[in-house]
C-alpha cells in the first residue's frame, strides 16, 4: 500500500503528488498576488517571506518525490501508443517546469549572497550568488515558467478527467485511492 505497483499508486505518490499540487497552485496564486503589493502593505516582507520557505519544502519534496519515483515502478498507462506518449512527455515536461521554477526561484532569492530562512527553521545557503542580472534573468524564468506550468497543469487535469468520464478508465481513481487502484 505504501509503495508503487505496475496497476496502482502507493500512499506515498500519492500524498506527495496531492500536497505538490495543492502548493504549486497556491504559490502561483500567493506569487501572483504578492507582486502587486505597495512598500507600505503589511505583507509587502511577509507574503515573500512565506512564498520563499514554502518554496524550499515544495523543492526538496519535489526531490524527494522524484527519487521515491525512480525507486518504485510506475503503473502502466492506459490508452494508445500516442496517448501514452503523449502523457510519459507530459509528465516529464512538469517535472521540468516545476525544477526550473523552483530553482529560479531560489536563484532570484539568493542573488544578493544572503541565504532563504525557511520559515525560521533553518537556511538554504545562497551557493550561486552576484551573477549579471541573476535577480533579473532569474525572475523572468520564473514568471514565464510558473505559467507554463499552469497551463501545463490544467491540461493534466483535464486529461484526468477525460480519463474518468469520457474513456472510464481508473486513471483519476488510482490516484485518489491507493486501495481502489490495486484492483486487477
Amino acid at each position: 500500500m505504501w509503495r508503487n505497483t505496475r496497476t496502482g499508486w502507493g500512499i506515498v505518490s500519492i500524498t506527495l503528488h496531492w500536497l505538490s499540487a495543492v502548493t504549486i497552485v497556491g504559490l502561483f496564486a500567493l506569487g501572483w498576488w504578492m507582486t502587486g503589493l505597495g512598500y507600505f502593505d503589511a505583507w509587502y516582507n511577509l507574503a515573500p517571506w512565506w512564498h520563499r520557505s514554502i518554496g524550499m519544502l515544495l523543492l526538496f519534496a519535489t526531490l524527494l518525490r522524484l527519487a521515491w519515483r525512480f525507486m518504485n515502478p510506475t503503473p502502466a498507462a492506459h490508452g494508445g501508443r500516442l496517448e501514452r506518449l503523449a502523457a510519459h512527455l507530459g509528465h516529464v515536461l512538469i517535472y521540468v517546469l516545476l525544477l526550473v521554477v523552483l530553482v529560479s526561484g531560489y536563484l532570484i532569492s539568493t542573488a544578493r549572497g544572503r541565504g532563504i530562512s525557511v520559515f525560521d527553521w533553518f537556511e538554504v545557503p545562497a551557493l550561486i550568488s552576484r551573477l549579471p542580472n541573476q535577480e533579473t534573468i532569474a525572475g523572468e524564468i520564473h514568471w514565464y515558467a510558473a505559467v507554463a506550468l499552469m497551463v501545463l497543469a490544467a491540461g493534466h487535469v483535464l486529461a484526468a478527467f477525460k480519463h474518468h468520464v469520457l474513456d472510464r478508465q481508473d486513471t483519476l481513481t488510482r490516484m485518489l485511492n491507493p486501495a481502489r487502484s490495486r484492483r486487477p
